[in-house]
């Protein structure tokens, strides 16, 4: 009897580390998109992303959702990106925080973007999909 508790909790251990993995790359694989998108001014993409009530911490002050979606059609060219070091903290079962380097050539009107940069997103889930909630960066040393 002891054996198979003993299988059962391993198992459910094990079943637990394979869905939080699973939950890992689900939430890198959707910041992964957003550079996509934002390198190809995908404003469709960028309006699923983010949660209505989404905060961007940008050079001049906070910006919601309705700036970030228009800031993404504006006049910013990205050349190339990378993004790497990613981890995922979860702080419950419908909040996650994803923190990453990256690195990018891009240039908005005559402006350079840092580069690179220590990004965070934090993610929560609301009526069944991971949103993105808040986004900032600082500079790498």
């Amino acid at each position: 009897m002891m054996r198979l508790a003993l299988g059962l909790a391993a198992a459910a251990m094990l079943a637990g580390a394979a869905q939080a993995a699973s939950l890992d790359d689900e939430l890198i694989a959707l910041e992964k998109q957003s550079w996509v998108a934002w390198q190809t001014h995908d404003q469709a993409f960028f309006a699923r992303f983010l949660s209505e009530d989404h905060v961007e911490m940008q050079g001049n002050g906070p910006a919601g959702k309705a700036g970030v979606v228009a800031g993404v059609g504006g006049a910013c060219t990205v050349k190339s990106y990378q993004v790497d070091h990613f981890k995922v903290t979860r702080f419950g079962p419908d909040t996650a925080l994803v923190t990453y380097r990256a690195a990018q050539d891009t240039t908005c009107g005559s402006a350079k973007v840092p580069s690179p940069v220590w990004a965070t997103s934090l993610f929560v889930k609301r009526d069944g999909r991971w949103q993105n909630a808040l986004y900032v960066h600082s500079p790498a040393q």
